[in-house]
């Protein structure tokens, strides 16, 4: 996702703003910042952005979701349902908080479906992770009414798609918690980064807290804080929430062209009959991060794979086959291969994913994603998509 592809003079500006204080942390050095508090600005930019009361940047979208999972009190043996199709940072944060990630299957929106969800939950379920994939997001009223029948979180990890809406409420706002991140490759980035948003103050209160090794942040002297809880360290930079506080103020601008660009390859990919595409919800609107498409069997999105790469068209993913973002790579997760050693709850619920995930395999055997890039003029977007379109005619 591009956001370096839209470095300029306004993240220079910001980032030099931090080197002229010579302060690179977010706490203390008061005397020296000239009033200059970057990591608070980007806060106060992202909830308004967001639309929720508060707003907390972090280290790491990974860090994002571990200090959202901690902040819910979710912890030792609860179980947070989250989709096989995601990146492996879903599941990473979850065990971090000594909880355990429980895989479900997806749907045609390529995230979390309802109906598997419901015959997921245990005693044990805590919350409910939908993970908006590639710019998309599931069917999240429903999610809603189920987490609000049996008294679950609903956490959103947001982190790919920023820009989104979902019932005219920015992706990431519709739960309990959200979620962003904002590394290299994200379409807002600082570099490395994340945000939590949510309208819940004990929520907000907790995640100030725990990302700074629990300090309580009362006062001026941060020797003399008192710490009401353990926490750790989470924080993000000044230097990377200068680059993030540019970035999304482009945000919208982004989103149009992603926009365009999408609209144009859809229109041309849409003449095909065989091609259909991701289901995007009722009242959902995609960030545009990518287009993705299904192809009527595996063995022809393998092969249309193939011949797109075989067309000099770069960036398109076949998620069914990827070492990151599906189950089917997750040895070190169904293996269970840890440096250190898991609790016996731990190790006891994992085995609930050793099975297969048949309804997961059909959609993503048959899918395959482009990215949208920012950099492209009309003109190569519309050489692209008669490209794509030749591409794919020629495996069909």
């Amino acid at each position: 996702m591009p956001g370096f592809e839209i470095f300029g003079d306004e993240e220079k500006k910001e980032v030099q703003d931090v080197l002229d204080n010579g302060v690179l942390m977010r706490y203390g050095f008061d005397p020296m910042r000239n009033g200059h508090h970057k990591a608070l600005e980007l806060e106060k930019d992202l909830a308004d952005r967001m639309q929720t009361k508060y707003a907390q940047v972090v280290s790491s979208g990974t860090a994002a979701l571990t200090v959202a999972l901690a902040c819910a009190e979710i912890g030792s043996g609860d179980e947070v349902i989250m989709p096989t199709f995601t990146f492996v940072a879903s599941f990473e944060a979850i065990l971090s908080v000594g909880a355990v990630p429980v895989l479900c299957d997806i749907d045609d929106t390529l995230t979390l479906d309802p109906k598997a969800v419901e015959a997921t939950i245990t005693p044990k379920t805590k919350a409910i992770m939908p993970v908006h994939m590639c710019g998309s997001m599931a069917d999240l009223s429903a999610l809603k009414a189920i987490c609000e029948k049996h008294n679950l979180i609903l956490l959103e990890d947001a982190c790919q798609a920023i820009g989104g809406t979902y019932d005219n409420k920015p992706l990431g706002s519709y739960g309990d918690l959200g979620c962003f991140s904002f590394d290299f490759v994200k379409t807002v980035t600082c570099g490395e980064g994340g945000g939590i948003v949510t309208n819940s103050k004990k929520f907000a209160d907790r995640a100030h807290k725990y990302q700074d090794h629990g300090h309580d942040h009362v006062g001026n002297d941060r020797g003399a804080e008192s710490h009401p809880f353990l926490g750790y360290n989470y924080r993000l930079s000044e230097l990377n929430a200068a680059v993030g506080i540019a970035q999304l103020r482009k945000l919208d601008h982004t989103i149009s062209v992603q926009e365009r660009n999408y609209t144009i390859l859809r229109n041309a990919l849409k003449t095909i009959p065989e091609v259909t595409f991701r289901r995007v919800p009722v009242g959902g609107v995609e960030s545009y991060a990518f287009l993705t498409l299904f192809l009527p069997s595996e063995d022809l999105a393998r092969n249309t794979h193939k011949a797109l790469g075989n067309y000099g068209v770069d960036a398109c993913f076949y998620w069914y086959d990827n070492n990151w973002h599906y189950y089917k790579k997750w040895e070190h997760l169904l293996d269970q291969k840890s440096l250190g050693k898991f609790s016996q709850e731990i190790q006891t619920g994992l085995q609930k994913n050793n099975k297969t995930f048949d309804a997961s395999d059909a959609w993503m055997g048959r899918s395959i994603s482009c990215l949208i890039k920012l950099g492209w003029s009309e003109t190569e977007v519309n050489e692209r998509a008669s490209k794509m379109v030749e591409a794919i005619k020629s495996v069909l």
